[in-house]
């Protein structure tokens, strides 16, 4: 149980090798009650260890880290039972590693100096089922996913999509929970659960933030018709 259903804060692993950023983004996380840093690694062993310790609601992972690294964290992290949803803490240095962490798993990228607020925020998406990308980050990915992708192949999967299962995803890119989308939408969040998974697999989308690139990519509601 989390904060966001009344079953007391969310619980987040930090893992970044720089100890006073990790401090830092302790308390900026916890100012406010409703998160609570359960774990900090400084690579992604102690990572690994402490999520199979400490059963986090979330994890914030920087890529770069000294031993095993952030994205081999990633991938294996798929294998642990009852894991964290996963998100990339980054710098703008991210686009090299922005594939191979989708691929992994990743729900969302931030950036290191993102407001404390915008932080906060993302925690409690992810923590609901969201996706989170940082609006500087998405213009950056945008142009260099859009140069390698096949937009008209993109465009003929999500025209594809019924109007219903449109509507989940339009709202899925805004980056938006699967409670917010079934509040919007009249329907019950395991319905909504379920719209989520079908759009995914439709789109050949591995989570959440591929799809709402593919989204993106396509431009808006109004080309998906």
């Amino acid at each position: 149980m989390r904060a966001d259903d009344g079953g007391g804060p969310i619980r987040v692993a930090l893992a970044d090798d720089e100890a006073m950023l990790r401090r830092g983004l302790r308390v900026l996380l916890e100012s406010g009650g409703t998160v609570r840093v359960v774990a900090e690694a400084g690579n992604g062993d102690e990572l690994l260890a402490a999520v199979r310790t400490h059963r986090p609601d979330v994890a914030l992972i920087d890529v770069q880290m000294p031993g095993k690294d952030g994205l081999t964290a990633l991938r294996e992290l798929r294998s642990v039972p009852g894991a964290p949803v996963a998100a990339v803490l980054t710098t703008f240095d991210l686009d090299d590693y922005v594939e191979d962490a989708l691929r992994f798993g990743a729900n969302g990228f931030l950036l290191k100096d993102a407001e404390p607020a915008v932080l906060v925020r993302a925690v409690h998406d992810l923590a609901a089922g969201g996706a989170v990308l940082d609006p500087r980050i998405t213009a950056r990915l945008l142009p260099r996913l859009r140069n390698v992708s096949d937009n008209e192949h993109e465009k003929q999967l999500v025209r594809a999509l019924s109007a219903r299962e449109r509507q989940v995803l339009e709202l899925l890119a805004d980056g938006r929970s699967n409670a917010d989308i079934g509040a919007r939408l009249g329907l019950t969040e395991a319905t909504v659960k379920s719209y989520v998974s079908t759009v995914l697999s439709k789109l050949g989308a591995q989570n959440r933030v591929q799809a709402a690139l593919i989204a993106q990519r396509v431009g808006g509601a109004g080309n998906w018709r």
